[in-house]
């Protein structure tokens, strides 16, 4: 069963049918989102699809979190401008375009647009509106009322110890407006005091003020352990993930679920635990500005082959997305062969993951146009003499319609992109124009290989992809010359390299008098 199905069918089990679910997702905006975040909006998304096809209604809600600290600068930012605001809200730093109206509004955009392309569509909300609006002044004053609980929690759970004193609240400094550098204690029911530590932590200064302040309606937050489930409260969730190092032994998660338990005396949601999101095998490192952020993933890819790449690992599996490798041609390939699974008659957990590539709206008549490698597309837009649209009617073998020149279109501008910035040496060609000087170091077996080649090509004239490839194997096997070394030679003649693409097919659509003329050079 496919993972997502998996799952609802296990959220069914639990909730059944007689309420409407609530999902929900949050991400701090500290700058801008790397893609790794993607994969807790697709799983949660997801999900609700599943369970709408299980006729369970649910809704999907995901928190854009502006009211944590500016606690670090990413690289991009020039940190004289902004360093004066860490410790500050995210909500109440300036932006870094007079375009939002704050800087966590700046990246928060900028991640929903991604969010709302990719075919998903939640209910964005703010953490600062939570706050601000006193829905959640109930929720602080009973984390204030039971804080001796949290923090028996905190040492029995997660074996964090606390003073007798500690309140699970970070105030907003009324002096200098951080929240980073505050200490509350002694909760009076109505306000809390707080003293602005000057050395509270190492990357901002503290004002050194103190005195008592209501932490209610925006003036203070929870601390993130109290303040999840919290949330889970005041937002009546059902239904959250969260990264697998969340759900360990003595982790955020195990502590959330003890206070939501303890303190708000409600059953924590139903879990997701879910693997890593790797870039080039290595995990994202969002305060640091460190991997690929998700709007940049995003427009290497259409709709189709991003919700592919995140959902065509089961849960339990880390993703590995490298820009700069082979995954992107060895996404389409899986589309294609999906997408010939289900033209076939398939109804298995391919077919379910081919439909799921697809957003909820295009489901309903999905038509599968002729899919031409990405490979070989993109060594197409490569060949400045090449007619892109007739090369492709060739391999189709008929004349392409209005959808599958708009596939072609489609691939051809992300084929563009990708080799512009990312594509690895080995997917880059440029014919050459004269001979290359790496074809003349070729062996004598190679050079007449080289040399049969363009004498059987003189005997049957042009020849399509699959001909010309029969030929090459044929001549192969007449020269008796190892594979490798027939298309290296084949490869240093066009191209100056020992690799290119699928050689028949390449040959072919070449000029028939350029190939022979190379050939006949590079044989003598």
């Amino acid at each position: 069963m496919f993972w997502a199905d998996r799952i609802a069918g296990e959220i069914e089990a639990r909730f059944g049918r007689a309420k409407e679910l609530r999902i929900r997702d949050e991400k701090t905006v500290s700058g801008r989102v790397h893609i790794g975040s993607m994969r807790g909006v697709a799983i949660h998304g997801t999900v609700k699809e599943a369970l709408a096809d299980r006729g369970v209604q649910a809704s999907f809600r995901y928190e854009l979190n502006d009211f944590d600290p500016l606690d670090d600068l990413p690289v991009y930012l020039p940190r004289e401008k902004f360093k004066e605001h860490l410790g500050k809200p995210l909500y109440a730093v300036p932006s870094p375009s007079a375009e939002a109206a704050n800087y966590a509004d700046y990246f928060g955009r900028e991640f929903s647009s991604v969010i709302e392309r990719a075919g998903w569509s939640p209910e964005f909300i703010r953490s600062s509106e939570l706050y601000l609006s006193g829905k959640m002044n109930g929720a602080i004053r009973t984390a204030l009322e039971k804080a001796a609980d949290i923090r028996r929690i905190y040492k029995e759970v997660s074996g964090s110890e606390r003073s007798d004193v500690w309140l699970p609240v970070n105030v907003i400094c009324p002096a200098c407006g951080k929240m980073s550098t505050t200490e509350a204690d002694d909760f009076d029911g109505q306000t809390v005091h707080y003293v602005c530590r000057q050395n509270a932590v190492t990357w901002t200064k503290g004002c050194g003020s103190e005195g008592r302040i209501s932490p209610f309606d925006g003036r203070a937050k929870l601390v993130w352990k109290a303040d999840w489930p919290a949330k889970w409260q005041v937002l009546g969730v059902d239904i959250e993930g969260g990264g697998k190092d969340h759900s360990t032994k003595g982790g955020s998660r195990d502590v959330a679920n003890h206070i939501s338990r303890d303190v708000f005396g409600a059953e924590p949601p139903f879990d997701i635990p879910y693997e890593f999101f790797l870039v080039g095998g290595k995990k994202m490192s969002s305060s640091k500005g460190r991997g690929s952020s998700a709007v940049e993933i995003a427009g290497l890819l259409p709709q189709k082959i991003f919700r592919l790449m995140l959902l065509s690992k089961d849960i339990n599996q880390a993703i590995n997305f490298d820009p700069e490798g082979d995954t992107i041609p060895v996404l389409y390939d899986l589309y294609d062969k999906l997408a010939e699974h289900v033209k076939e008659g398939a109804q298995d957990d391919y077919a379910r993951l081919f439909l799921l590539s697809h957003s909820a709206d295009e489901r309903a008549d999905i038509r599968i146009p002729f899919l031409p490698r990405f490979s070989q597309v993109a060594f197409a837009v490569q060949m400045p003499h090449l007619d892109l649209e007739r090369e492709m009617e060739k391999l189709k073998g008929a004349p392409l319609d209005d959808a599958d020149r708009a596939e072609l279109a489609e691939r051809a501008a992300y084929a563009r992109t990708w080799l512009d910035a990312h594509a690895p040496e080995r997917f880059v060609f440029k014919l050459q124009e004269a001979m290359p000087e790496a074809a003349r170091g070729l062996d004598p077996a190679q050079k007449k290989a080289l040399g049969a080649i363009a004498g059987a090509l003189e005997e049957r004239g042009a020849l399509e992809g699959d001909a010309f490839h029969s030929l090459l194997h044929e001549v192969k096997g007449e020269q008796g010359i190892e594979p490798g070394a027939l298309f290296a030679a084949v490869y240093f003649a066009f191209l100056g390299k020992p690799y290119g693409p699928k050689a028949g097919w390449f040959l072919s659509v070449l000029p028939r008098e350029f190939v022979l003329k190379r050939l006949r050079e590079a044989a003598a």
